[in-house]
């Protein structure tokens, strides 16, 4: 049975995942009758350190980014609502696969279905997969925390460029000839807090690269970079959760399709301000403060009308009595 969320107080939320890149995620004040706190865990962190976390803060609701990282059984005990949120793209049904997609399945199959009332799928094209091994229960990508959100200022003269994202293969093949011709800002790793905020401050245009030619994916960056008022110029999307090629973004084709863009954008950093604008709208629907408070409550509803296998699970267990 699910314990009844208290009426007379905001629900302690506690989110758990790598801080590294899951904090932009998260509000980091009360908001909406929520009240967040975040524990830094990654996959074969500390466990007991986890605990000793979730313990101190006293949640009424837990959420972990990337189910996987939580050993077989660590949840057992703990009795307020679970919700896990996949982070990956994963093998979509009836398309061809990827050695990619392949791994990421192999990492997500080692989650403890038995750990999670709910989760959210971040890849709606991969729920079949996702289904064979957790519950899921609704699709969505990362929001974003409202301290990166910023108005839409007018562009500098030249126009400052940012890339954020480790480099491969594909992604320098993209980048080397741009990197040559126009100062581009390259952040490969480790750029979280106000770190984070200020590199984002100091840019007018952000650009998103896929890690490889496949898969398509909707990287946390691409709302990061529209949060804070960036033109973002970005490869295909996949799924693109409403945003619009040519009205929200700039859809990039190829390498000479980005030095081409940067040179009109150079040429007249105004080029693109309409659609600079409404990329910055359209982001609004993603606020960490928005999005998190409706998602808590529809979970402690869902879970109250439909019930949870976990929770039945737990309530099967045999009670431990003090002799």
């Amino acid at each position: 049975m699910v314990r009844t969320p208290p009426p007379d107080r905001p629900l302690r939320v506690t989110f758990v995942g790598q801080r590294t890149y899951f904090e932009v995620c998260v509000p980091d004040a009360p908001v909406g009758g929520i009240e967040p706190s975040f524990v830094d865990f990654r996959g074969g962190g500390n466990v007991g350190e986890l605990l000793t976390g979730l313990h101190d803060q006293r949640p009424d609701a837990v959420v972990v980014f990337r189910p996987e990282i939580i050993p077989p059984g660590l949840f057992s005990e703990l009795d307020v609502p679970i919700l896990g949120f996949t982070t990956e793209p994963l093998p979509r049904a009836g398309e061809d696969t990827h050695d990619q997609l392949e791994a990421n399945l192999r990492e997500l199959a080692q989650a403890d279905r038995t750990n999670f009332d709910r989760v959210i799928c971040f890849d709606p094209y991969g729920w079949d997969a996702a289904a064979e091994h957790l519950p899921v229960w609704r699709c969505m990508p990362l929001p974003v925390d409202d301290r990166l959100y910023r108005p839409v200022t007018a562009a500098r003269r030249p126009p400052r460029v940012i890339f954020i994202g480790y480099s491969t293969w594909h992604r320098e093949t993209y980048l080397l000839a741009a990197k040559h011709e126009f100062d581009i800002g390259h952040y490969a790793h480790g750029l979280i807090g106000s770190e984070l905020r200020e590199a984002l401050a100091g840019a007018d245009v952000g650009i998103n690269l896929h890690g490889a030619l496949n898969p398509l994916s909707f990287e946390n960056r691409v709302l990061l970079h529209l949060a804070s008022g960036h033109l973002l110029f970005s490869e295909a999307l996949e799924p693109t959760f409403g945003l619009e090629p040519g009205i929200d973004f700039i859809e990039l084709e190829d390498p000479n399709d980005l030095s081409l863009r940067l040179h009109q954008l150079h040429k007249q950093p105004d080029t693109f301000e309409r659609i600079r604008i409404r990329g910055r709208d359209k982001a609004d629907q993603f606020r960490a403060s928005r999005v998190w408070p409706d998602v808590i409550r529809d979970l402690f509803d869902d879970l109250a009308a439909f019930g949870s296998d976990r929770q039945a699970e737990r309530t099967a267990l045999p009670q431990t009595t003090s002799s």
